[in-house]
């Protein structure tokens, strides 16, 4: 069992709850959560962007980290979507299991 902290953002709440929606349904996550909007400067394309963002925080096993790459890009309005990995190396013993007992394991899909 490895857990990880999945990160992305999207453009707007109802994207946002739709992918969090869809990942619980799916049971590829054991939580996500939706923060609340924040501001985003970066550079894409030669130029600065500033931009409204949904932060989104998926807790899953590393096992599911393909499939979970695949919809996120598959649904995510952004050319090129943040997504990023954070393995989990510690924490509630409980709180760990929850998440690898409410995700399907890969073999059984």
């Amino acid at each position: 069992m490895e857990p990880i902290l999945i990160i992305t953002n999207l453009p707007d709440r109802a994207s946002a709850m739709a992918l969090a929606h869809r990942l619980i349904d799916e049971r590829l996550a054991a939580c996500v959560n939706v923060l609340a909007d924040c501001t985003s400067i970066y550079r894409w394309q030669g130029k600065n962007e500033t931009v409204s963002e949904v932060p989104v925080l998926i807790k899953t096993l590393a096992e599911h980290y393909a499939q979970l790459e695949q919809l996120i890009k598959s649904i995510h309005p952004y050319e090129l979507p943040e997504i990023i990995a954070v393995p989990i190396s510690s924490g509630l013993p409980a709180y760990l299991k929850w998440i690898a007992d409410e995700t399907f394991p890969v073999d059984k899909k």
